[in-house]
């Protein structure tokens, strides 16, 4: 557990003007005090740290919290937030407004008598950038994601179904160290191409298919992310100038990924390398969001980015796809670090087309 996450925390109350925050979204309550159980919350004043859970897991959270003192609660997790809360003489107390849920929320302001709760605060933000330890557990989930694709290229054949494709690929993950998928597994053939998030059915892959396959591993609950589309037999003039187009904008992105480099600037450069094989229409989403103990985090590389200035320890995926209906689509995608120097790419796996026969 790094401490230095609650020193930002802290100076996140300092300045918005708090005694106190709840924290409350599962992601959160990992980030900041190491504990990987639900129905919690934490407490955190300038000179304490609480974790409110059941006795569930107490002995959980005493090992996997160390800088937290655990209270275990016995007549309802929110009646004694609220009694710590009041207890610790605390006058203005903020919460996640983006993750509690009304109820909840409505139910600790009735109980947070002649206390403000009402400052909404975005812990997320606090996690955009990557310490070494998160950084570790990436490239770990990472070298999962690579160790399936190895594998998956000798699996695929004509006759599979996608579900036995993405089956495999979690399998493999599984074997090689993953807790589980880090999303929905996406495996996309043949015409289904063309649906940027189309996960795996029963079709049957055929020859001749464009096979679509995005997925990523958890490790210590971080997350890897990764697409690479392979051709099932030799692929036609058309599937390979596609193909080159996607290769050759995820290329160009990777080279620009850096330091100081803004969201759009970087997301409008792939749309313009893809506009010289009239291929922007055909890519419709998002170039790259970040990703760490979630799939989706900030910052992104998108057209409506707020991102200003990617910095060090960043994570972003770089992600171009071109989907045209009644045709099918590809996709190619790493998960990118930004370093000091520009950026290493931590999905390994070969980006070359493999026609598989």
């Amino acid at each position: 557990m790094n401490e230095n996450r609650l020193t930002a925390l802290r100076a996140l109350l300092q300045e918005k003007g708090l005694d106190a925050v709840v924290v409350t979204k599962y992601v959160n309550l990992h980030y900041f005090s190491g504990f990987r159980g639900d129905d919690t919350t934490l407490v955190v004043t300038k000179d304490e740290a609480l974790l409110v859970t059941d006795n569930r897991y107490t002995e959980q959270a005493e090992k996997q919290a160390p800088l937290f003192t655990v209270v275990e609660h016995r007549h309802g997790l929110l009646k004694k937030t609220a009694e710590l809360i009041a207890k610790l003489g605390c006058r203005s107390v903020g919460f996640e407004g983006r993750s509690m849920v009304y109820a909840d929320y409505r139910a600790l302001k009735d109980m947070l008598v002649g206390i403000d709760f009402g400052t909404m605060l975005d812990l997320d933000a606090l996690r955009q950038v990557k310490d070494e330890e998160e950084i570790a557990c990436i490239r770990r989930a990472c070298s999962f994601a690579d160790k399936a694709f190895e594998d998956i290229v000798h699996f695929i054949r004509p006759g599979r179904t996608e579900i036995e494709v993405a089956a495999r690929l979690e399998q493999v993950m599984r074997e090689a160290g993953s807790e589980k998928p880090s999303f929905d597994t996406i495996v996309a053939s043949g015409l289904r191409g063309s649906m940027p998030h189309g996960t795996a059915t029963e079709k049957v892959i055929e020859a001749g298919d464009f096979v679509t396959m995005d997925y990523g591993a958890k490790y210590q609950g971080y997350c890897s992310d990764i697409t690479r589309t392979v051709c099932v037999g030799e692929a036609t003039a058309r599937q390979r100038e596609v193909y080159g187009a996607v290769l050759g904008a995820q290329e160009l992105v990777l080279s620009l990924i850096a330091p100081g480099k803004s969201g759009k600037e970087i997301d409008a450069a792939s749309r313009e390398f893809l506009k010289k094989y009239d291929l922007a229409q055909y890519f419709g989403h998002g170039l790259g969001h970040s990703l760490g103990l979630e799939i989706h985090e900030e910052p992104r590389l998108s057209p409506s980015s707020t991102c200003e200035h990617l910095a060090v320890g960043m994570l972003i995926t770089d992600e171009p796809g071109v989907y045209l209906p009644g045709w099918g689509g590809l996709r190619i995608e790493d998960t990118v670090l930004v370093t000091a120097t520009g950026s290493e790419r931590l999905t390994k796996s070969s980006k070359q087309l493999v026609e598989i026969r």
